[in-house]
């Protein structure tokens, strides 16, 4: 079973996510049986509606339980070295040797407006074990984008 990298706050998240969930589960139940006793259930918008939802919910419950089952929370504060790593916040310089920041953080916890970057991104592959210095290419929706490692650090 493949461990699911994440940091502790995707770990809330989700755990957050799987709660709110579970919790409309009883609802979703109600509304089925307050559909049912509408009578034909063969025309009943709201009883197809909500046991479409019940579908729905029931998949993500069981998404947010694998992705929970298999995390591994990492601190990136106790995380030391010299490459790009998981949890690292890594300054890049690019071609105009304007600096950009961003973390590798898990798929739960990526933001590309606050700087956090999913592992399974191609800027996140493309960094990944690299060091300072080193000069990274990556191939975005808008074209190629060339990179500089101006600093890793672990916070």
């Amino acid at each position: 079973m493949q461990k699911v990298p994440m940091l502790a706050e995707g770990y809330e998240k989700l755990t957050a996510d799987l709660k709110a969930l579970r919790e409309e589960r009883p609802k979703i139940v109600d509304a089925i049986e307050e559909a049912r006793a509408h009578g034909d259930l063969s025309e009943n918008a709201e009883y197809h509606a909500a046991k479409e939802r019940q579908g729905q919910v029931e998949a993500q419950i069981a998404e947010l339980e694998d992705k929970t089952s298999r995390a591994q929370i990492i601190d990136p504060a106790t995380l030391s070295g010299d490459k790009v790593v998981f949890g690292a916040t890594v300054t890049l310089l690019d071609e105009d040797d304007k600096p950009v920041t961003y973390q590798i953080v898990g798929q739960a916890e990526s933001d590309a407006k606050r700087g956090r970057v999913s592992y399974e991104s191609p800027l996140a592959r493309a960094l990944i074990g690299k060091s300072v210095g080193d000069e990274v290419e990556v191939t975005v929706p808008s074209g190629e984008k060339f990179y500089l490692i101006d600093k890793i650090e672990f916070k």
